[in-house]
């Protein structure tokens, strides 16, 4: 440990120390597994993080995985990209839910399973009661004048929304509210005169609530890549077995068709 007047962090054999450990962890978990897993039932904890926008997907698909294999205990959490990134590299986490296209961007030791491409909408109180729940496009230019809820700028969804709005020569962003929280979001645009900008995954959450409408945000219109996360190399537990091989299910497809990537209109 490196000592000062504040901790400073491991030392390099620190960190190979506490690598090697989370290293046997996982080998106990996936060793339990082992013994208490038949060849048709699995047994064991499942631990799983996604970036905010992307945790409705990820809790669909831990109750439809913990309905085919009930003794699959998942755990579900909501991280920030580098969290959850971190998460995997140290072997905290089994299974992570995010932006893909980050893997380009840093050096990592995950491999990517994509599953959809994320459209961006955004989501404000219907201008008349009879508004269909995906109204007609608007353009970043134009939801840029308007009063704006969005996630904080530490967050990468807020990085790939001020992208959007500068390629659309909006000047900077004064957002009437920020937040971290993505059920801010829609309370915020529930109780208030915001409107906010939402992922398909989000917006297809919001469409059951009477009174709003999610528009497509086009000129220019954006598209991320959003897939699972596992950590590189190593054997996988057989809870990890069991949830790659439902990416794989028409089932699961059926999913991300209807609640994620690009809504229908209606």
């Amino acid at each position: 440990m490196r000592r000062g007047r504040s901790y400073g962090g491991l030392t390099h054999e620190g960190e190979r120390v506490l690598a090697t450990a989370q290293r046997m962890l996982r080998e106990h978990e996936i060793l339990q597994q082992e013994l208490h897993s038949s060849a048709e039932a699995v047994r064991g904890n499942l631990r799983m993080a996604a970036v905010p926008t992307a945790t409705p997907v990820l809790a669909r698909f831990a109750a439809l995985l913990q309905r085919r294999q009930p003794g699959i205990s998942p755990t579900v959490l909501s991280m920030s990209s580098q969290e959850l990134e971190r998460g995997l590299e140290s072997l905290s986490l089994d299974l992570g839910l995010g932006y893909i296209d980050r893997m380009d961007q840093r050096d990592n030791r995950l491999r990517a399973w994509p599953q959809y491409t994320e459209h961006y909408y955004l989501v404000r109180r219907a201008a008349r009661p009879d508004a269909p729940k995906v109204g007609s496009g608007i353009s970043w230019g134009d939801a840029a004048s308007l009063p704006l809820c969005l996630l904080t700028p530490d967050m990468h969804n807020r990085t790939v929304v001020n992208q959007a709005f500068a390629a659309a020569g909006a000047g900077p962003l004064r957002p009437a509210i920020e937040t971290n929280s993505v059920m801010t979001l829609v309370h915020a645009v529930l109780a208030g005169d915001v409107c906010s900008v939402m992922p398909g995954a989000m917006a297809a959450t919001v469409r059951m609530h009477d009174g709003l409408e999610a528009l497509p945000l086009v000129e220019p219109e954006v598209l991320t890549g959003i897939g699972f996360m596992t950590p590189l190399g190593g054997r996988p537990s057989r809870a990890l077995e069991a949830a790659l091989a439902l990416l794989d299910t028409d089932e699961w497809r059926a999913q991300l068709v209807e609640h994620a990537g690009a809504l229908g209109r209606g």
